[in-house]
């Protein structure tokens, strides 16, 4: 094998260790800001950490999430050992490999280009447009959860398994949380009204 394949061969398995490290990662992020979404109380605050602190953590963890979901992408489409074009990496459903876990992935990644469109034209499209979309950050969690335990078989078996039940687990724990804190808040007599009248408050986020 000449220095030129060898080349070529080490390229493609840096790229491939690389899609597959920062997809990791990216998960483990995406499933912290999660956390920290639904443990934060109306006031905007998390327990034991003022109203500042929280929200600089949140978008921190937000921002490092996003870049590392980014490199994924990019390293997912340089990678020629799966060809994977950059219109399947956001049009769902239009690769020829994987072409549902993949889909999945790109619905992911349009949800999040929708909430970070959105949140730097929160000014200009008023709260209650920006709350509504803000949302889908609820939504391309689980998305992209599946995404990732599905489209990588690493994912399937062994730590990496372990890392994506743990996210997967905490990320429950926390929901469960911010449901006993919700329906504790709620006098009894009003509670089962609200719960269906209003079901979002059950996980509301607080301010970003």
């Amino acid at each position: 094998m000449s220095i030129f394949h060898l080349n070529i061969l080490h390229s493609t398995l840096a790229l491939w260790y690389a899609s597959r490290a920062t997809g990791v990662v990216s998960l483990v992020l995406l499933s912290l800001v999660m956390i920290i979404g639904l443990m934060v109380n109306r006031q905007g605050r998390l327990p034991g950490l003022p109203a500042f602190a929280v929200l600089g953590l949140h978008r921190y963890m937000s921002l490092l999430s996003i870049t590392f979901v980014a490199v994924h992408v990019a390293t997912s489409v340089a990678d020629s050992f799966v060809n994977i074009s950059v219109a399947a990496a956001v049009i769902p459903f239009v690769s020829a490999y994987e072409p549902l876990w993949l889909g999945l992935g790109a619905v992911a990644l349009d949800l999040m280009v929708a909430l970070i469109v959105t949140s730097l034209l929160r000014a200009h499209i008023g709260r209650r447009t920006w709350r509504a979309v803000h949302w889908l950050a609820y939504a391309s969690w689980p998305v992209a959860t599946v995404h990732s335990v599905y489209s990588s078989k690493d994912m399937q078996r062994g730590p990496l398994l372990g890392v994506a039940v743990a996210c997967i687990i905490a990320v429950l724990i926390a929901l469960v949380w911010r449901m006993a804190r919700a329906m504790a808040a709620t006098p009894r007599a009003r509670r089962v009204p609200e719960l269906m009248a209003d079901p979002s408050h059950l996980a509301q986020a607080g301010r970003r």
